[in-house]
This record gives structure tokens, sequence and C-alpha cells, in this order.
């Protein structure tokens, strides 16, 4: 690297910029992000995917800091790419990104070596906190900083074995979301519009939908959605 790329990789303070990519298959949280990144000192945004398969190859590329990842992401799920990721680059540190999860997905993804989760209703609020915590050593669950893993980890069980979780049929929280548009009447570029998405990627979800749940037309996936209550009504 010339002096001159170096000056401009290095901020006046002399200390190295966090360099993170963000991995997240809606455009306006790509753009959201980004600007938030771009007004925190000290962070640097240095690649960006819009599906699963992407972001294992922008962190394999990039080597980051740290890896936002969308939970729910087109091609290859998040917690599949995190566990390709985490098998060929241990060292990065892997914060989810979702507008839903549940107790069991949490425990899953921290089980796979997730440093953090972060909804997307408070990423305004909770961004910068969440990724020096994570940064700093700790992890980021509920919102708030953890240090003790092993007691978060023993937490979240208890409540999985208090409240049970609806059977999803291996469903992810994207996947869910089409049903239930399905269930209301939506054709597939409404859907595509509703999630700034395209229609091959709705044709993709609902794809996998029909695969995972063994029905073969939209009204099918309606009646089974509902009597097996994927949505509620």
């Amino acid at each position: 690297m010339s002096q001159q790329a170096a000056k401009k990789s290095t901020p006046a303070s002399g200390v190295a910029p966090i360099r993170i990519v963000v991995a997240d298959d809606h455009p306006v949280v790509l753009v959201g992000v980004r600007n938030m990144l771009t007004n925190e000192p000290g962070f640097e945004m240095v690649g960006e995917a819009r599906d699963g398969d992407e972001a294992i190859t922008q962190t394999l590329e990039h080597e980051p800091d740290i890896l936002l990842l969308d939970l729910a992401m087109p091609r290859l799920p998040g917690l599949e790419a995190m566990r390709a990721i985490m098998a060929k680059s241990p060292r990065v540190k892997i914060v989810l990104l979702t507008s839903t999860i549940s107790t069991q997905q949490i425990i899953e993804a921290l089980q796979i070596g997730a440093r953090g989760i972060i909804l997307k209703d408070s990423v305004a609020g909770d961004l910068t906190q969440a990724l020096r915590a994570v940064l700093g050593g700790d992890y980021w669950i509920g919102g708030e900083r953890v240090a003790n893993l092993l007691k978060a980890l023993q937490e979240l069980q208890a409540q999985a074995a208090a409240v049970p979780e609806r059977k999803t049929y291996g469903l992810t929280p994207r996947e869910l979301e089409v049903v239930t548009c399905i269930v209301e009447g939506c054709s597939n570029r409404d859907i595509a519009t509703q999630f700034s998405i395209s229609e091959e990627t709705v044709k993709r979800h609902l794809s996998n939908v029909f695969d995972k749940t063994g029905v073969s037309t939209r009204l099918e996936l309606a009646l089974f959605a509902i009597a097996h209550k994927l949505v509620e009504l």
C-alpha cells in the first residue's frame, strides 16, 4: 500500500478504522447502515452484499473486523452463510440484523458463533453501541451488552423451554413474511414491491416455501398456513 493510500485509510487519530461488511437484501437497510457508519468516526464500510453467497464472498475477500449479516438472506439464509464464514474466517465478528427472530434462532446463532443480534427497528439506536460492545469482546443480545455468554445462553434456553416455539417447518423469517402475503392474496409483484426485492427473488422464496411445506400451489400454501397457524389472522 502506498503512503498516500495509507493516509486515506487511517484517521487523523492514527488508529485504523473498524472495517465492516454489510449484508442485507433490503436496499433501504444497506443505505441506512452505510449512512450511519459514514457519520460515525472510526468505522469504515468496506463491502456490501445482497444475498448469502455474496456475504461469504465479500467477507472472505475483505476480511473485515465485523460482518453485519441479515438473518433472512436470499440464496443462502443468514445462519447457513454464517456457518460457512466461521469455518473459513473464524476471526470475523458476526452481528445479525433481523426484523424478527425466535429464541431458538438466537440460541442457534450464538452457538454457531454470532457475537450479537440487532433488531432492525432499533438499529438506529443500537448499532454503534452493539459494534463497540462486540469489538470490546462482549456480546450484544436483547438490546444490551452481555459479558457472560454462558449465563445468557442458560437464560435463553430456560425461556425457550417455558414458551414452546410455534412450528415453522424450517421457514426463515422472510419466507414467513412471504407466506403471510400469499394468505392476504398478494401477487409476486406486490410482494416484491413491499420488500424492495425482485420478482425473481420472490419466486425463489416461494419455491423454498413449497419444498419445505410440501404444497404445490398458492391456494394450498394459504390453506396450509392457516391450518398450521403460520400466520396471524
